[in-house]
């Protein structure tokens, strides 16, 4: 059941962080579950450095770390992604 929380939990945040960036991200779904869930742990991991462990209610000091996170690899992936699917074309030389 843990899995399928990631995939979720990674699918709002890549969403949530392709509404947030600027301009059109050309990258498939499955990127974008994959760059938000990558996110999420990333956002876990600074909240844990900087003390924020488990607190009552909604964590949302945590949840933001998360989000920020997913812009930061969504930000990065994409245009990694377009470099890698643009890089494989050859390009035709006239003589």
């Amino acid at each position: 059941m843990g899995w399928l929380w990631a995939i979720i939990v990674g699918l709002v945040l890549g969403l949530i962080a392709k509404a947030i960036l600027p301009g059109k991200q050309n990258i498939p779904i499955w990127l974008t579950i994959i760059l938000g869930m990558l996110g999420a742990l990333i956002g876990n991991a600074v909240a844990r450095a900087i003390g924020i462990e488990a607190t009552k209610g909604i964590d949302w000091g945590r949840h933001l770390l998360q989000l920020a996170g997913a812009v930061l690899m969504v930000a990065v992936g994409t245009p990694l992604y377009a470099a890698i699917r643009g890089g494989g074309k050859k390009k035709k030389h006239t003589v």
